[in-house]
């Protein structure tokens, strides 16, 4: 089982691929685990004319991108990635940030 660190909501930036340097909240994650969508981050497509769509032409869409190439962004310090450790506080589990320690909501 591919067990991600990274949730949907989690604010990340991409670090590597066609959208390098863009942030945004991840809205989305694919079944197994392995691609996200991330909010603002489009591709496009040429889509035929059909009974539903009309139209048809070039289309904007929501794409995914593998879960490797994205960076959670630390919730001190904005300007930084980081990466996802856990501590036991209170008898939970909870995520925090590997650079500044800050527990990631």
């Amino acid at each position: 089982m591919n067990k991600s660190k990274i949730l949907r909501g989690d604010v990340v930036k991409v670090i590597s691929g066609n959208h390098k340097g863009k942030t945004g909240p991840i809205t989305k994650l694919t079944k197994d685990k392995k691609r996200v969508y991330i909010e603002g981050i489009t591709g496009i497509k040429h889509v035929k004319p059909s009974q539903t769509d009309q139209e048809g032409g070039i289309k904007e869409i929501a794409i995914s991108i593998d879960i490797s190439n994205v960076a959670l962004k630390d919730p001190k310090n904005k300007d930084k990635t980081t990466r996802v450790g856990y501590k036991i506080t209170d008898g939970k589990k909870v995520r925090i940030a590997k650079k500044s320690g800050a527990e990631i909501k």
